[in-house]
């Protein structure tokens, strides 16, 4: 790095990615940094036994009942190796192992192997009974009627005949849903894929207030909490907030609506931050491992680029994406279907059924329609890129100083090195 310069480490994969921009030109947005808690473990305990509404999770367990334990699939940074413990440990002596079943929040994503779970879980893998929820197996889930703005409910049945239910997962801002956790862990996460479908039809995501940190009045978000509220009864939740280190700095547990509530308000301290105008340019990220597995999950960092980058500009995400698109589901198919991003707006917004993966479509297809986006990818080549209407870089600063040149001597950059873990907005 020169004086003229400055050193801006992007949350990549596991390593990190190291660019040079020019200082005077540069503005870097990240999260509010808080230290995690000394004991994590500790901090746990306390939210289960002092919660922020309702009683303690020892005193709603009963010898002889079924619990089912919901907590996040391997694209998301949750520390279950701490939560599901924690969890585990309270109902010890209460009721037996055998009759608790911790069910992966998948939604529609795939499941996890079995290497993957004992990753997630550590030896907690070997305490309890650990099943992948599948929204396209029809045996495993039970129809619930209809429910919200007529949404078609089908959950995972051994979620639906617990005695006991239990949601643990971590919150932070979400692009379209407003926030992450608390019943997002039920529907879509223990969904029918009919449900999944339908909380993510193109009318719901294409309001306007289906976007970062909106809960209420948000189409999405209030579909959620009407189905979970009706048939998905979530008799304690346990919801954590993460530093960029992924580790935890508050935990939340109680009645799943305050508890929620509580965790929205302390991921929106951290994240959301003001920026004075909007930019040329935007660098931006999906935060790293395990969040850039994929390009299906990066948009999630194009759309918090989005939030800031003026119509026509540049948005660069670095997103690792070791797993490629991926090549399960639909949504490299989807992507490749039409000429254009706006072409694929107009296409889904005629359909009159949504189809798997179009809700990462049209959230990423609103994005391309309004900046330009280059991806920087150790995995997916320019032809790869391309076929989703999408740029390639292979050195992010080279790109940023062309976006640079082209917008004139006052064009300014924007860097999120956390991606969504930060939603700039203009103050």
């Amino acid at each position: 790095m020169t004086r003229d310069t400055v050193t801006v480490r992007l949350a990549y994969g596991e390593s990190g990615l190291e660019v040079e921009l020019p200082a005077d030109r540069t503005t870097v947005v990240e999260p509010t940094y808080v230290e995690a808690a000394e004991d994590q473990a500790g901090l746990l305990r306390d939210a289960l036994r002092n919660p922020v509404d309702g009683p303690p999770l020892r005193e709603l367990v009963k010898p002889g009942q079924t619990v089912a334990i919901s907590m996040c699939d391997g694209t998301r940074p949750q520390p279950r190796h701490l939560m599901i413990p924690a969890v585990l440990d309270e109902l010890d002596g209460i009721v037996s192992p055998d009759d608790v079943v911790v069910l992966v929040a998948t939604g529609t994503h795939r499941g996890n192997s079995d290497a993957e779970v004992r990753q997630m879980l550590g030896d907690a893998a070997d305490r309890v009974r650990v099943v992948n929820h599948d929204a396209r197996d029809d045996a495993s889930l039970v129809w619930l009627g209809r429910h919200g703005r007529d949404v078609p409910v089908f959950l995972n049945r051994l979620w639906v005949e617990a005695d006991v239910r239990i949601t643990t997962g971590f919150v932070e801002p979400h692009f379209f849903a407003g926030f992450s956790g608390g019943p997002k862990l039920v529907a879509p996460g223990l969904a029918g894929l009919e449900t999944v479908l339908t909380l993510h039809d193109a009318r719901r995501i294409g309001d306007p207030r289906a976007t970062w940190a909106v809960v209420e009045g948000n189409p999405v978000h209030d579909d959620i909490r009407a189905v979970v509220a009706a048939v998905g009864k979530v008799d304690f939740g346990l919801d954590v907030v993460l530093n960029r280190e992924q580790r935890i700095v508050e935990a939340f547990g109680g009645t799943l609506s305050a508890m929620h509530a509580a965790a929205r308000a302390a991921s929106q301290r951290l994240a959301m931050q003001p920026v004075p105008a909007l930019f040329d340019v935007v660098v931006t990220t999906n935060a790293g491992f395990p969040l850039d597995q994929n390009l299906y999950q990066a948009v999630k960092g194009m759309s918090a680029g989005m939030t800031v980058v003026k119509r026509g500009g540049t948005i660069v995400c670095a997103a690792e994406c070791r797993d490629g698109f991926p090549d399960h589901g639909s949504y490299r198919e989807v992507l490749a279907s039409e000429a254009s991003p706006q072409a694929l707006l107009a296409t889904i917004a005629a359909r009159e059924r949504t189809v798997p993966d179009q809700w990462q479509v049209q959230v990423q297809a609103k994005v391309q329609s309004h900046a330009d986006v280059v991806v920087r990818s150790s995995y997916l080549s320019a032809a790869d890129l391309a076929t989703a209407h999408l740029g390639h870089t292979e050195d992010v600063a080279e790109t940023v100083l062309e976006a640079l040149h082209r917008g004139g001597p006052d064009a300014r950059v924007c860097v999120l090195p956390e991606g969504p873990q930060t939603i700039p907005y203009v103050a």
